[in-house]
């Protein structure tokens, strides 16, 4: 199995032991880059709500501490598609 397979139907930011989706939780698809596959827990909306995410990430253009840049697609709230990589804070 390849990295990506593995990473498919996780749950981005949960711990390896405990990556699946949860019933009680709603979650949207990441489309694209890095985190192709990985799903976003949106339960709450408060983190996501202007459609615009910077999820940091250990395999994206910047190495670790980079951000993915995802953006909820246009009239389907169930994905968000890849932007960009963009550096971590200093």
């Amino acid at each position: 199995m390849d990295e990506a397979e593995f990473l498919r139907g996780r749950v981005y930011g949960a711990d390896h032991d405990d990556a699946g989706p949860r019933s009680d939780r709603a979650y949207a698809e990441l489309v694209g880059g890095p985190l192709d596959g990985l799903l976003l827990d949106v339960t709450d909306g408060t983190d996501h709500g202007s459609g615009e995410v910077a999820l940091t990430t250990e395999i994206g253009r910047y190495g670790p501490g980079g951000r993915a840049l995802y953006v909820r697609r246009p009239g389907d709230g169930s994905r968000f598609d890849w932007r960009g990589d963009a550096p971590g804070a200093p």
